[in-house]
Parts: structure tokens; sequence; C-alpha cells
């Protein structure tokens, strides 16, 4: 997958996540959970386009490494957010589908970094 794709992917991620933070209930619990997720998944793009730009290997694998931590902890709120009963799983999976493919590509993109 191309770094466009890839920008193109990170950004639609930021915009459900949006969206679903926008369709949480208004307890003091889900907005707890909401607000992290929000910071996390809207991070996951800008940090991946922060690492497109990187002048070094290093600079790359660094800012690669924030984005799998951000990519991963927007996973685990939505895994809390099911688990919890504060929305349904069925509502959830295909993001967290996402997730966890975008967790598989940045480990095998920062494994290559790193092997090279």
């Amino acid at each position: 997958m191309n770094p466009d794709e890839l920008r193109r992917r990170t950004k639609e991620f930021a915009k459900r996540v949006i969206k679903l933070c926008r369709c949480m209930p208004a307890t003091e619990e889900a907005r707890l959970i909401r607000n992290p997720l929000f910071r996390s998944g809207t991070s996951v793009g800008a940090n991946y386009r922060a690492a497109c730009r990187g002048r070094l290997r290093a600079d790359f694998i660094a800012k690669m490494g924030i984005v799998l931590e951000e990519t991963d902890e927007s996973l685990y709120w939505m895994e809390l957010i099911t688990e919890t009963e504060i929305m349904k799983r069925e509502l959830l999976l295909p993001l967290m589908e996402e997730a966890e493919q975008l967790v598989a590509i940045w480990v095998a993109s920062l494994n290559t970094a790193k092997n090279h």
C-alpha cells in the first residue's frame, strides 16, 4: 500500500472515530472514554503524515512508533466501549477491524524500516 493511500486511509479512520464519538451516549463514563479515543484516533493520520516527512530513517521509525501506539490505543478504547456495553459491539466492529488492519500495517512497516 503506497503512502498516499495510507494518508487517505488514516484520514478516513479519524473521520470515522469522530463520528463514533458523536454517537456515544451523554454519560460521564462515555465522556471519560470518548475524550482519549478522540485524541488517539485523530492523531493516527497526523502522525503518519509527519512520519512520511521524516528526513532520516530514525525519524521515520520514531514517528511510526507513535502511529502504532495511537492506533493500538484507539483500539483499546473501542474494546472498553464494547466490553462495558456503552455501545454495541456490532456498531464498532468495522472500525475495530480497520484499527487491527492498520496495526498490522504499522508493525510490518516498522519491521521493514528497522531491518534495512
